[in-house]
């Protein structure tokens, strides 16, 4: 039984990268589902896809520039030992903007960029630059 699925998604995508594969394949959930759109959006995955009836698989086609990782790294921030919350003054910045935080706030979950902007604080799930 695994315990933490984000950390097992950020893993997937972080060995998946490594070796530049051409996309990942993880079991689905919403959160994951959520955190596939920011990366997305953010320009970090070139698409998603949700796939199955019962049980649900989601793939990543992960993004390259020629033989460069648009991906350098992934971090899980807030772990099920030690969750990590922040307020909206103490949103974090990821390599002074080059990279971003996926905060999980009462209004979803978002960049750190967005939270700022909506004025929430929340639970720092991870940081990707």
């Amino acid at each position: 039984m695994m315990i933490d699925t984000i950390a097992d998604m950020l893993t997937r995508i972080r060995n998946a990268n490594q070796r530049l594969h051409k996309s990942v394949k993880m079991p689905s959930s919403k959160m994951k589902v959520r955190i596939a759109e920011i990366l997305k959006k953010e320009g970090y995955v070139e698409d998603f896809k949700v796939s199955g009836d019962i049980k649900k698989d989601l793939t990543l086609t992960l993004k390259y520039k020629g033989k460069t990782k648009v991906i350098s790294g992934l971090k899980r921030i807030s772990k099920p030992g030690l969750r990590v919350y922040v307020t909206v003054e103490e949103v974090p910045q990821v390599l002074n903007g080059m990279g971003i935080a996926i905060i999980s706030t009462n209004q979803g979950i978002m960049t750190d960029k967005a939270a700022k902007k909506a004025h929430l604080g929340g639970e720092v799930i991870a940081y990707v630059w």
